[in-house]
């Protein structure tokens, strides 16, 4: 491995998180609010509510407004199919459900920054993202834009992870090369084999039963818990 130079980030489910997707932790926080449906069943409703966003929002829309609408449209979505057990969106329900999830991605964003803050001093920082068009909106109201030398948002670069095009857009804008530039992401289908693709090393962010389970998957990568471990594992790939 030749020393980095450069890192990207996966935006939701890394730097938002530890390694969970938006649809496992919207599905976690629904039912705390008694919704009884399993992961499988609930999947279908947040895709087809997830999907209806791409495209739809303006480059410069916030955190706020992105889960405001997704919320929005996923309570549709659950109404439709029966997943509310009547035929009336739940307005006081999605608007619990929207501020917890904002309230987690705020404690991650305040415990994550000073971590991106140092690798800013050392590395070039990109983010890569399957979003809908605003990932510079919700990099900015995140308060982590700064730190960002390239934000590869799908929608606009028009290629989706894992397609190489969408991590050669990123390392092109940072004057990178993938040789000497890691992928840090929370999927294996995406981040990962993307990376794998593309040339770059791969770091997984995961839940410690997660990385138990699929192991062997990225045999060829670095595991950590959380973003926060990040500048220990560089130092020694470094």
């Amino acid at each position: 491995m030749q020393a980095i130079e450069t890192v990207l980030f996966d935006f939701g489910g890394t730097l938002d998180s530890d390694g969970v997707a938006w649809k496992e932790r919207f599905h976690a926080l629904y039912r705390t609010e008694g919704l009884n449906l399993s992961a499988d069943a609930f999947a279908p409703a947040f895709y087809a509510a997830d999907d209806a966003l791409v495209g739809a929002l303006g480059p410069t829309t916030g955190l706020e407004e992105t889960v405001d609408t997704l919320t929005t449209n996923l309570e549709a979505e659950l109404a439709r199919r029966g997943g509310t057990g009547h035929a009336e969106i739940d307005s006081a329900r999605r608007q619990r459900v929207a501020s917890r999830f904002l309230s987690d991605m705020s404690f991650a964003f305040a415990r994550n920054r000073p971590v991106l803050d140092a690798l800013s001093q050392r590395y070039r920082l990109g983010v890569v993202s399957n979003f809908y068009g605003n990932l510079e909106g919700a990099c900015e109201s995140s308060g982590l834009a700064p730190l960002f030398g390239a934000m590869a948002d799908s929608q606009r670069v028009g290629a989706e992870k894992p397609d190489p095009a969408i991590f050669h857009a990123a390392l092109s804008a940072l004057h990178a090369a993938p040789e000497t530039a890691v992928m840090v992401g929370d999927s294996l289908r995406r981040d990962y084999e993307g990376a794998r693709r593309s040339g770059l090393s791969f770091i997984w962010i995961a839940p410690k039963d997660v990385q138990a389970a699929e192991r062997s998957v990225a045999r060829d990568g670095s595991i950590l818990g959380t973003v926060s471990e990040l500048p220990d594992l560089l130092d020694i790939l470094t």
